[in-house]
């Protein structure tokens, strides 16, 4: 009646794809919660019980769950329903949630654009994009979640001046340089900032995301290589952290215009 499939698990998040086919009717028993997550509803409507309170869900909402919990699902129609659950260790949950990880018991609204956002990212998890962009895109969508019932919360830690932004991006960018490979977790945690703030603040300052930044690092590096007659595109890919050669491809499609070839005849 319940199929779960794990589409992102690492750096301490994990995308998952919920799908129930429950009939109409009562749950037969309550369940444990085993992390914490938050959930969005794509489809389907139904009644979860936890913390002494009910509450209807549908696709206008995301619930959140905590360890522990007792929880229990109802099913006022039949058809099923459809959610995707975005589940996060204590720490990358605190450091977004005001230096606490448990979660609010009350449904959280979802805007159009923050649903938007959520199909997109399960269709780029389902689509298996890089994974990196997939982990900067979960951490704020949990929190642009978290932030409809108390943005203040979801604020605190963020550097306030210029000058502090400006030296947050900068220091993003020079542990990105010596090791493109780092993480948004282990970024922020080695600059002592939320997950989510340095997304932020590093989008705001550059214009671009860690993640595309990460990208484009790649690629001069290919660009170089390239330029220095590397003739094995195959193995650059691999070993510069291409998904494969089709992929390094067009990431220098995206950057240059040119395909590897044009851009061997012209930089060699």
């Amino acid at each position: 009646m319940l199929s779960v499939r794990s589409l992102l698990s690492g750096d301490g998040v994990e995308i998952a794809d919920v799908l129930c086919t429950h009939a109409r009717g009562k749950a037969r028993e309550s369940e444990r919660v085993a992390t914490h997550a938050v959930v969005f509803v794509r489809r389907g409507c139904f009644v979860r019980s936890a913390d002494g309170a009910e509450a209807v869900l549908d696709p206008t909402l995301a619930y959140c769950m905590n360890p522990e919990q007792e929880q229990r699902y109802d099913h006022p129609h039949d058809g099923g329903d459809a959610c995707t659950s975005l589940a996060l260790d204590a720490g990358l949950l605190a450091s977004l949630w005001g230096g606490d990880p448990q979660l609010p018991s009350v449904p959280l609204p979802v805007a159009p654009e923050l649903d938007l956002e959520h199909r997109l990212l399960l269709s780029a998890a389902r689509a298996r994009v890089d994974r990196h962009a997939l982990l900067e895109r979960a951490i704020a969508l949990t929190a642009g979640a978290l932030e409809s019932v108390d943005a203040a919360r979801v604020a605190s830690g963020r550097p306030t001046s210029a000058r502090a932004r400006h030296a947050l991006a900068d220091g993003a960018r020079e542990l990105l340089a010596s090791a493109s490979e780092r993480s948004l977790p282990e970024l922020a945690q080695t600059l002592a900032v939320s997950p989510h703030h340095l997304s932020r603040v590093f989008r705001e300052v550059t214009g671009h995301t860690i993640s595309r930044h990460r990208m484009r690092l790649r690629a001069r590096s290919a660009l170089e290589r390239i330029a220095g007659g590397e003739p094995n595109l195959s193995g650059l890919a691999a070993e510069l952290g291409f998904a494969d050669q089709s992929h390094l491809c067009r990431v220098l499609g995206n950057e240059t215009g040119m395909t590897p070839t044009s851009l061997r005849a012209m930089l060699a």
